[in-house]
């Protein structure tokens, strides 16, 4: 996989550009994220490009029973409670970090901030359109994420995108915009919706 950090970069500038145009009651509506309004969903990717403090870390893990999904669902309500000029600022910031935090890489990170902006554009009607490119590669590695369960989720059906040259995957088809074939397979089912296919009904099961 070739160095995408300057993919990383990008996808950071767009949601800070957009951010910035926010309302106050905006930054509180709930995300796609269940339990995270979009602050914490902002919350979340700052702590993500920037060097978290070990201590605080281990303690946090500790809180929460070693359970990270708790942790860092935790740690982003807290940090995402923060003024919204400085969660701004702070990311905007850190956009062109390269920062990774443990056992994760620059794929990784570009795969979060792409989805997590999705789960913040989508309930706000603020409609993009992923570079195709860049949506292909963030497609192929969502799919095969093993720790966020896409992998388990895909397994088993074909998947083909409508919009963009890009297609995975043996058995029951799924089918549909990349954008909402990325999203139903990071585990957001408002996007099946948008989709079709024999695969759409065991996907949304999963």
């Amino acid at each position: 996989m070739a160095d995408l950090w300057e993919d990383v970069e990008a996808e950071r500038t767009d949601l800070a550009d957009l951010l910035a145009t926010l309302t106050p009651e905006e930054w509180d509506i709930r995300s796609l994220c269940p339990e995270w309004r979009v602050r914490d969903v902002v919350g979340h990717l700052v702590m993500g490009s920037g060097k978290l403090p070990i201590v605080k870390t281990t303690v946090g893990f500790v809180k929460a029973g070693f359970n990270l999904d708790r942790m860092l669902g935790a740690a982003a309500i807290e940090f995402g409670d923060r003024p919204t000029d400085e969660l701004l600022a702070q990311f905007r910031e850190q956009a062109s970090s390269h920062v990774r935090p443990p056992m994760t890489t620059s794929e990784d990170l570009l795969a979060d901030v792409t989805v997590h902006a999705q789960d913040i554009r989508r309930p706000l009607g603020k409609v993009r359109t992923i570079p195709p490119e860049r949506l292909r590669v963030v497609l192929g590695l969502t799919i095969g994420a093993k720790l966020t369960g896409s992998k388990r989720r895909a397994a088993g059906l074909r998947f083909v995108a409508t919009d963009v040259d890009w297609s995975t995957g043996d058995g029951p088809l799924v089918e549909g915009p990349g954008e909402a074939l990325l999203m139903a397979i990071a585990g957001r089912p408002v996007a099946l919706d948008e989709c079709s296919g024999d695969g759409v009904g065991i996907l949304r099961d999963r």
